[in-house]
């Protein structure tokens, strides 16, 4: 039997109990990690947790707004384990659908705290034990195809993501010193039980829309992609990759800047045309 790719390591996942995070849990611990799953959703996480096995995966509730959650979820961490080598930073939430000119402040710095803050927090405590422990660890977050391209989700999120992508690069350039790799995941549309709720679809209207705006024909993205770019980052088979924003996308993200970089060279084109012409 070949080594499970994560044998023995010790894995924190927030945003646990269902969608990316959930397949993440059980494909951790399918290569031999050993988990904790935290969320908010206490009954959904305490069930992702029973569905593997206790000598596997534990269920911690936490709320990464509230950075005391966020230290004590590391210090339950490590007196089960001992250390931490796998952070996967993937609570998060969409926020409000309003557009610019009804966007409401506060649930906008509800977006922020939960997406940007409660990343940061875990971030930091996490690194703390790394360093602690001298653990040569790998953190990841969730982001988005909204990271980088603008009008792919509300403004809140696109926001957040855009701030997360910078705190990855960010820590990355710190982090590095200890031999702490920092990467992300930028997804594009997954059916999660979180894109359901938020709007107001079932799991194959969201893989319907997703699918007529993709690039990339004949696939349907799956939370289980997802979790198996986290697997990758998380591995020894990334040993060397730090920094990396890792777009699971299908190209769409790309199509997007070459098309709007396109519009760009007609419009100088253009430009220079007409200063010739009136020159």
């Amino acid at each position: 039997m070949p080594k499970q790719r994560l044998e023995g390591k010790v894995a924190l996942i927030t945003g646990a109990a269902s969608g990316i995070g959930e397949e993440t849990v059980k494909l951790f611990a399918e290569n031999g990690a050993f988990v904790v799953a935290a969320d908010l959703q206490d009954e959904l996480g305490r069930q992702v947790a029973a569905s593997i096995g206790s000598d596997r995966v534990t269920y911690h509730h936490c709320d990464v707004r509230d950075e005391n959650q966020v230290e004590e979820t590391i210090k339950f961490v490590l007196e089960k384990h001992g250390h931490i080598d796998i952070l996967f930073s993937n609570a998060g939430i969409i926020g409000s659908l309003s557009g610019i000119l009804e966007l409401d402040l506060n649930e906008f710095e509800n977006t922020m705290a939960t997406n940007v803050r409660g990343a940061a927090a875990t971030i930091k405590h996490a690194a703390r034990a790394m360093v602690d422990k001298r653990i040569r660890g790998s953190i990841i977050c969730t982001t988005s195809v909204a990271a980088s391209i603008g009008g792919t989700g509300p403004h809140g999120y696109t926001t957040s993501k855009h701030a997360l992508l910078g705190l990855v690069r960010s820590a990355c350039s710190e982090l590095g010193a200890y031999g702490i790799r920092v990467n992300s995941i930028s997804p594009f549309g997954v059916a999660t039980p979180l894109a359901c709720r938020a709007f107001n679809l079932e799991p194959n209207e969201v893989e319907a829309n997703s699918c007529s705006q993709a690039n990339l024909k004949g696939i349907v993205l799956k939370a289980r992609h997802i979790a198996e770019a986290a697997l990758y980052l998380a591995s020894d088979e990334a040993i060397y990759i730090s920094g990396h924003n890792l777009v699971v996308d299908g190209g769409f993200s790309v199509l997007k800047l070459v098309t709007r970089g396109m519009v760009f060279i007609y419009l100088f084109i253009d430009l220079i045309i007409l200063l010739n012409l009136t020159g």
